[in-house]
């Protein structure tokens, strides 16, 4: 029987060129250009969203679907050059972004006056400012073509070193430790969509990384790129992950600073696995903590410019800073067995909000795989996520945002089959 992969997808996509080129180191002159990608499609019905239940057809249920290019070539001495471009594919549409079903709605807890601790006769301002964050929910909504990943670098005896736009080290940390990879309604990223606790890529970013035995690590620096702020939007990150014989532990940490420079998002994470019977039990904890929002700063300048809200734009605009800030705790655990073509995992996900919206939100379910060939399998996932007090989470893809629930505590199922062919 097949054990979990102790490196998730995402790690191995970026560091198989460490390996790739202590396997080759003596092959001079040899280099190789690759197409591939991920076509994932499905049928999800989901209830307790706005409007009612919903049923769609789907893009990036398991994976989001993809295109990609990676080159590399041997430069001998055991170094090779390499570089990766990826697109991201709405397989429904044809399209390169997609929004969640909710649009650009917000949680009634941050989109509500009196939730914010202001005057109900401020909530027009409030609604403004809500319509105009929430324009930008979404998943690559400029178009950007190579969103997913573009980077070029160099791979040496001693570690490869990249450049561009990269996963960074506290997501690939916490898609080792998923139970389901990040895949589906089911992982643990669906319980802290918005606002986003996660940076999963990052632009102008330096990375190296290592592959030695049984460990693999990472180190990031990405430049916010801010004229005259070199500190504005820089993100820091580290990750480091240990494979034993039938177990793998290890964490990531990422911290990112507004655009003002003060520290923003950051997220550590630790998790293990450990091979039990016929699969493998696996386990993540994140902490969460934002006490500077990201993109907030400019509300009041906003506002100010409307003579009817300008009294009131630096109260409104302190209001959603305090919204949005986050102290959290993340906790999932998982068993996963794969016995010839079935593969079958069930996953418990917990987020425990340490805010005053005591937001709190808990996950569980089950998924079934189906390999029809190397390349070609289906999925069934069946999600129950219960929200509590303030929470209005809704389930999604990992592909896309699932967005807002039509009603703070309302409780969402969802079911979701899909066909996914890798090439």
């Amino acid at each position: 029987m097949n054990k979990m992969r102790v490196l998730s997808v995402a790690v191995l996509t970026c560091l198989s060129s460490v390996a790739m080129a202590q396997s080759t180191s003596g092959m001079a002159g040899s280099s190789s250009l690759n197409m591939y990608g991920i076509v994932d499609l499905g049928v999800s019905h989901v209830t307790g969203g706005p409007g009612g239940n919903q049923t769609r057809l789907i893009s990036g249920n398991m994976e989001g679907s993809r295109l990609g290019f990676k080159g590399n070539e041997d430069l001998g001495g055991g170094y090779r050059a390499i570089f990766t471009m990826e697109a991201r594919i709405e397989a429904d549409t044809g399209d390169t972004s997609n929004r969640p079903v909710s649009l650009g709605q917000l949680p009634d807890r941050l989109s509500t006056a009196t939730s914010l601790g202001l005057p109900a006769a401020l909530q027009p301002a409030v609604t403004a400012v809500a319509n105009q964050i929430g324009s930008n929910i979404g998943v690559n909504l400029n178009k950007t073509f190579f969103d997913r990943q573009i980077f070029s670098g160099l791979v040496t005896p001693f570690g490869a070193f990249t450049f561009g736009r990269q996963y960074t080290p506290g997501y690939l940390a916490t898609g080792n430790f998923d139970a389901m990879k990040t895949e589906s309604s089911l992982s643990l990223g669906q319980l802290v969509a918005i606002p986003n606790s996660f940076d999963i890529r990052v632009s102008n970013s330096i990375q190296y990384a290592l592959q030695k035995d049984g460990l693999t690590a990472t180190a990031m620096y990405a430049a916010g790129e801010v004229a005259g702020k070199p500190s504005a939007r820089r993100l820091l990150g580290i990750m480091a992950i240990y494979k034993g014989d039938g177990y793998s532990f290890g964490g990531g940490y990422n911290t990112r600073n507004n655009e003002l420079g003060e520290k923003s998002l950051t997220t550590g994470i630790m998790g293990a696995t450990l091979d039990i019977g016929p699969g493998t039990l696996s386990g993540q904890y994140a902490v969460i903590k934002d006490d500077h929002p990201s993109d907030l700063s400019t509300i009041a300048a906003s506002l100010s410019a409307n003579p009817a809200t300008a009294p009131v734009a630096g109260l409104v605009q302190n209001a959603f800073i305090q919204g949005f800030k986050q102290d959290a705790r993340l906790f999932q655990v998982g068993y996963r067995i794969t016995s010839g073509v079935h593969t079958v995992t069930v996953a418990y996900n917990n987020m425990n909000d340490k805010r005053p919206f005591n937001a709190d939100r808990y996950s569980y379910g089950a998924a079934y795989t189906y390999a029809l060939s190397k390349r070609t399998d289906v999925s069934a996932v069946l999600t129950h996520l219960e929200n509590k007090n303030t929470s209005q989470d809704f389930l999604g893809g990992n592909g896309f945002i699932g967005g807002v629930a039509a009603s703070p505590g309302k409780d969402v199922n969802s079911i979701a089959v899909s066909i996914r062919h890798r090439f």
